[in-house]
C-alpha cells in the first residue's frame, strides 16, 4: 500500500488529525498488533480532537477575553463572600442553557473581571459562544454603528452571543438614547441568550445609573428577575496581590 497518496488525500480532504495520527502509528513496532477497527478508531479520535480544539481556540479568540483565567483558579478565601456552591452551579453550564443571567457586584479591584472572564473561559469550552465587551465601548461602538448603518446588522450579531459579558456597568448615568440602545440589546437576548454583567454598584442603584425611568425600567425588567447574583466582598485583590509582591521583594532583599 502507498501510503504517501494516503496521506495527500487526507490533507486535501481536510483531516490533519488522521494524517498525523497515521504518520505516528507507521512508527509503532507493535501496532499490527491491533486491529483494523481499533487503528481506525485511533484515527477518528485524533480528527475529533483537533476538531474540537480548533472550534474552542476560535470561540475563544471571538469572546476577546482581557484576563486569561480559569475557573479551577477561582480564590475562595471566605472574606471574598463567593459562594461555592453557586460557582459549582455555574460551572455545570445549566444556567446558560436556561439563558439566565449573571450579576456580580463588587468593589473595585476585587476580582469581578477576573471571574467573569474564568467563567466565559469556561463556556468556550462547554461550546458556547461568548463575547466580552465594557458597557461604555459597547454603547460607543452602537453610537458608531448608527452613523455608518451598521446599528441593525451589530444588534444581530449581540442577540446570537449565547454570553455576552458587559463589564463595568454604572460607570456613568447613561443618556436616554444609550437607555435606548441597551433596551434593544436586552429585548433581543431576553429568555434567549445569556447576559453577564459586573459593577461597583448594588443591584438596588442600577436604576438610578439610567436616566430615563421608564427605559430603566424595561431593561432592569429583563436583567434582573431571571439572574443569578454573585456579591463579592473584602480588600481589594490587586491591592492584596501588591502586598504580597512587596513582601516578596523584602524578603529577597
Amino acid at each position: 500500500m502507498l501510503l504517501h497518496p494516503t496521506l495527500e488525500t487526507l490533507r486535501t480532504l481536510r483531516l490533519s488529525g488522521m494524517a498525523q495520527a497515521l504518520e505516528e502509528q507507521l512508527q509503532m513496532d507493535d501496532i499490527d498488533s491491533l486491529r483494523f477497527e481499533e487503528r481506525l478508531a485511533l484515527l477518528l479520535d485524533r480528527e475529533h480532537t483537533l476538531r474540537d480544539n480548533r472550534r474552542f481556540t476560535h470561540r475563544l479568540r471571538q469572546a476577546k477575553l482581557p484576563l486569561s483565567a480559569v475557573i479551577e483558579d477561582i480564590d475562595y478565601q471566605p472574606q471574598r463572600g463567593l459562594d461555592r456552591a453557586l460557582m459549582t452551579r455555574l460551572a455545570t453550564g445549566q444556567w446558560l442553557r436556561k439563558h439566565l443571567n449573571l450579576l456580580m457586584t463588587g468593589p473595585t479591584g476585587i476580582g469581578k473581571t477576573w471571574l467573569a472572564c474564568a467563567l466565559a473561559h469556561h463556556a468556550c469550552r462547554q461550546g458556547h459562544r461568548v463575547r466580552y465587551v465594557r458597557l461604555p465601548r459597547l454603547l460607543q461602538q452602537l453610537d458608531v454603528a448608527k452613523g455608518d448603518g451598521r446599528y441593525i446588522k451589530l444588534l444581530g450579531e449581540l442577540s446570537k452571543i449565547e454570553l455576552l459579558i458587559l463589564d463595568d456597568w454604572g460607570l456613568n448615568v447613561l443618556t436616554a438614547e444609550q437607555c435606548r440602545d441597551l433596551l434593544e440589546v436586552f429585548d433581543d437576548r431576553h429568555q434567549r441568550r445569556s447576559t453577564l454583567v459586573t459593577s461597583q454598584l448594588p443591584v438596588a442603584q442600577w436604576h438610578q445609573t439610567l436616566s430615563e425611568a421608564t427605559l430603566a425600567d424595561a431593561c432592569l425588567d429583563r436583567l434582573v428577575h431571571n439572574a443569578y447574583r454573585l456579591d463579592l466582598q473584602g480588600q481589594s485583590m490587586r491591592q492584596h496581590q501588591g502586598a504580597l509582591s512587596m513582601s516578596e521583594g523584602d524578603a529577597h532583599d
